[in-house]
């Protein structure tokens, strides 16, 4: 069978040049494209805003701190560089609603546009292809922003992972594909389950594409809109609630746990990982 023709579409952190590099492996990947950012008018005004410029500075600090020394780098490479199998197949744009990235799709008609780590995916690029996401947690429930960190705020540490999901104009309302928990242990934090979800999800990552490309029928209608999460919901006094709470109640010890939508009965079953 041959492999399924795809773009990826991702960020550029430790964790999604890991996500990309696997599906290098699974698929014939065209092209990955990297949004660079930069800066509009639109964007100056919001970032300027007084009426949250202080809670986004405070934001930009926190997750300068979480992040210093490394850390995801190391737990998704090891002692190699965290980089690109293929640096040769990068196309870099602004944002991914770029009229570049519909030119491209346009150009290559890739089976499958493959989503992790990106801005919200708008027309034209919407209607140019059969378009699948990675999202850090598991919907209709968790949506949006920080949703492993909201399952733990919850005390639903059985709700943390990721969900594979057909992209629609939505957020996170796709079709489901399949959701993925990881393991969980009295000593992990945020991060950890964080990274090791979407570890776990790489590899299903890979294998939904075998499973679309095999013409197998999986993804379902989200059957409720769930929770939506925005990043501005993460406060401080949320963090400090989260903080009190994992030192009141240890994390469970569960196992992973991977659930597959569609498709025959047999494969829509919670499993074992």
């Amino acid at each position: 069978m041959p492999r399924p023709r795809i773009i990826v579409l991702c960020g550029r952190s430790p964790r999604h040049l890991y996500v990309a590099n696997r599906l290098c492996e699974a698929a014939d990947v065209q092209a990955i494209v990297h949004e660079t950012g930069g800066w509009s008018v639109r964007k100056l005004r919001r970032l300027l805003n007084p009426k949250t410029f202080w809670q986004k500075a405070w934001r930009w600090l926190r997750d300068r701190r979480r992040y210093t020394g490394g850390g995801e780098a190391q737990y998704f490479f090891g002692d190699r560089p965290a980089a690109l199998d293929h640096p040769e197949r990068v196309t870099l744009v602004p944002t991914v609603n770029d009229p570049a990235v519909v030119e491209l799709v346009d150009r290559i008609q890739p089976d499958y546009v493959a989503v992790f780590g990106t801005t919200l995916i708008r027309e034209p690029l919407l209607g140019r292809a059969t378009l699948l996401n990675l999202h850090g947690g598991l919907s209709p429930d968790y949506r949006g922003a920080d949703c492993t960190f909201w399952a733990l705020h919850n005390g639903e540490p059985e709700q943390v992972g990721c969900t594979l999901h057909f992209i629609d104009a939505g957020i996170d309302t796709g079709r489901l594909i399949a959701h993925v928990c990881p393991a969980v242990h009295p000593d992990d934090d945020e991060l950890r389950l964080f990274w090791r979800a979407v570890r776990d999800s790489a590899e299903v990552y890979a294998r939904m594409l075998e499973r679309l490309s095999a013409g197998e029928p999986i993804g379902e209608h989200q059957a409720r809109r769930g929770r939506l999460y925005r990043v501005s919901d993460r406060t401080l006094r949320s963090e400090r609630a989260l903080a009190e709470r994992l030192q009141r109640e240890p994390l469970p010890e569960l196992p992973p746990r991977i659930r597959w939508f569609g498709g025959p009965a047999a494969a829509r079953r919670e499993a074992q990982a």
